[in-house]
């Protein structure tokens, strides 16, 4: 496994966590969200992170989903209108935080925009559910079409077998 992908993976649980972490202490309202984020980060990238130069890559996914969070939804309500981000599964929708946040706020020479679709892809894979690869492939597409005006025949980036 490439140190990319396992920062990927270590973003996503970290960002699963945070996210059902956050749906539950956000009732309350006690919690101080980007303090338990960074903690949950830090936990994670300690057990299963490779000690490596691309911890940092971690860091700054987490901190860029974080800070363009809410623009992040609104592209994902825009582009799955038919479900409620909350109703998306909470890995869905950690995934599709990634791959927009590698997609729109990241530099395109640190990740070019098919890799991100195709790691995104390939985590929801690895941990979503049967349909999960499809959905990311078709919001993450979209998104890319619509930035990109590609042709008829780029819109499926990636072969989904």
């Amino acid at each position: 496994m490439s140190n990319r992908h396992l920062s990927r993976s270590i973003s996503m649980q970290s960002l699963y966590e945070w996210d059902f972490k956050f749906s539950v202490l956000n009732a309350d309202g006690n919690a101080n969200t980007k303090e338990c984020l960074d903690i949950i980060v830090k936990n994670n990238i300690k057990e299963y992170g490779s000690g490596e130069k691309d911890d940092e890559f971690v860091l700054d996914v987490i901190d860029g989903v974080y800070k363009n969070l809410k623009k992040i939804d609104s592209i994902i309500k825009r582009l799955a209108p038919e479900w409620p981000i909350d109703q998306v599964m909470i890995i869905d929708r950690n995934i599709l935080r990634i791959g927009i946040y590698e997609l729109m706020f990241s530099k395109r020479d640190d990740v070019p925009p098919k890799v991100a679709i195709n790691e995104a892809i390939e985590l929801a894979k690895s941990f979503g559910g049967n349909s999960s690869g499809k959905f990311v492939n078709g919001v993450l597409g979209t998104l890319y079409n619509e930035n990109e005006n590609g042709s008829k025949k780029d819109k499926k980036l990636v072969d989904e077998s």
